[in-house]
């Protein structure tokens, strides 16, 4: 097993350090590099998974070409022939990681469209029979295919768990214009990206997408439709009333739930066990998506 990348220092001003990625300046451009590291119910785990960071880039380079019809996106080149001069001697370890993008105005909101009942969605709609305010039929079961998917916004939030919005809290934040486009936007990008996954035998249950303002105009920003903020389903393994097998990070999560873990620092360490199985679910929907 390959040693995972883990800490970042390179030659440049460090411009943010997140959970699973470093943000280099550029000046005019940003250097993102996505780490091995894992994070799960808002923790970073201290063990992370070989390879990852470079599944995360490549899925993510690949879905900003196949969307870019849709929206602008911030991507400006993920080859490191691309890079300063400075980072000659890091190309070897960066090869696969790294996006170089546009600089953008980042708009603080989560912009979460959901196909399937999962997770949260699924608690909620037991106790409401709605989702972030919108109503739903009665009778719907555990992982089922909504009616039609459905715009749910959250905020982002620096530190702690994002929340759910309800759309007059989205339209009081940001406006009714960019509300509108934020939602049509985002449900455009999970049609077309569903219906390309499920033709390769997957389900895009629900996924997460980030926007920012470049020269006033909207983009498309971060990562995209990866395992890390989608919920990725096998179909030949889909069964309403329970759920699904995932290529995603859910795998951790549900190890962490069955271990009982109180989601409170410091997070314990992942099994070698884990860890493979993890890095084989990873690399099995990148193999799915990009060359199925």
């Amino acid at each position: 097993m390959n040693k995972p990348l883990v800490k970042l220092k390179l030659p440049l001003p460090l411009f943010y350090s997140g959970k699973v990625r470093e943000l280099y300046d550029l000046g005019d451009r940003l250097l993102m590099v996505a780490t091995d590291r894992i994070s799960a119910f808002d923790c970073t785990l201290p063990t992370a998974i070989p390879d990852k960071g470079k599944v995360l880039t490549q899925i993510s380079v690949f879905w900003f070409d196949y969307t870019k019809e849709i929206i602008p996106n911030h991507l400006l080149s993920a080859e490191t022939r691309d890079l300063p001069e400075s980072l000659s001697s890091f190309q070897k370890l960066l090869s696969d990681r790294i996006m170089i993008v546009k600089k953008a105005k980042k708009i603080k909101i989560e912009c979460v469209v959901r196909g399937y009942f999962a997770g949260s969605s699924w608690k909620e709609y037991q106790e409401k029979g709605s989702i972030c305010g919108i109503k739903l039929p009665a009778g719907l079961k555990q992982s089922e295919r909504l009616p039609s998917p459905i715009f749910t916004p959250a905020t982002k939030e620096e530190s702690g768990h994002d929340q759910n919005i309800d759309q007059k809290e989205l339209v009081r934040r940001v406006g009714a214009a960019l509300a509108h486009r934020l939602e049509e936007t985002s449900l455009s990008l999970y049609e077309k990206a569903a219906k390309y996954a499920l033709e390769r035998g997957i389900i895009i249950a629900d996924t997460k997408f980030e926007f920012g303002l470049v020269d006033d105009q909207l983009t498309l920003i971060d990562e995209l439709l990866t395992p890390d903020s989608s919920r990725f389903w096998e179909e030949d393994k889909y069964r309403v009333g329970i759920s699904p097998e995932s290529l995603d990070k859910q795998f951790v999560r549900d190890y962490l739930i069955k271990i009982k873990w109180d989601r409170k620092p410091p997070p314990p360490r992942l099994p070698e066990e884990i860890v493979r199985k993890t890095r084989e679910k990873y690399e099995e929907i990148k193999r799915r998506l990009i060359r199925g």
